[in-house]
């Protein structure tokens, strides 16, 4: 890189002002500042390669985070199915066991209700008997047929 007093001759005159100087060799400016600029371009260069370097690396590790994150959801996914499992058949379960309680208990209710009506219908049935034979031969009666008699004989 060339110094500052380098950079400072640019702007000094080549000679007084007057008369026209001898035709010299021009300079050749883009020499001097490919010259010039060689060395920071060249730093940038690496800086680039670097960052391309960085960049690969950062992909490579989002990559492989991203497997590594894709295999713990599958895993999760796996276990909350298993778990949803486990506790479809717990409920099942539990609702098997409740409905089985429930029918017993509606059977032993029906059960009861069955043997009261028995026990209901045999305290009455004599008395039923008894009102229904009256009212038949209230109307045998009633049609002049006697009572000692039988029906059609």
């Amino acid at each position: 890189m060339t110094g500052f007093r380098d950079f400072l001759t640019r702007f000094r005159p080549a000679a007084s002002p007057g008369r026209a100087a001898p035709a010299g060799v021009p300079t050749d400016r883009s020499a001097e500042l490919r010259a010039e600029l060689a060395p920071p371009l060249a730093l940038l260069d690496q800086t680039e390669a670097e960052a391309g370097s960085i960049r690969e690396r950062a992909e490579a590790t989002a990559t492989s985070r991203r497997q590594e994150a894709a295999q713990r959801a599958e895993a999760i996914v796996a276990s909350a199915r298993e778990q949803a499992r486990q506790v479809q058949a717990r409920t099942a379960e539990q609702a098997a066991r409740a409905a089985e309680g429930e029918a017993a208990a509606l059977l032993a209710a029906a059960e009861r209700e069955a043997v009261a009506v028995r026990d209901r219908a045999r305290s009455r049935t004599p008395a039923l008997v008894d009102r229904v034979l009256a009212l038949v031969q209230e109307d045998l009666e009633a049609d002049g047929t006697p009572k000692g008699r039988g029906g059609g004989s």
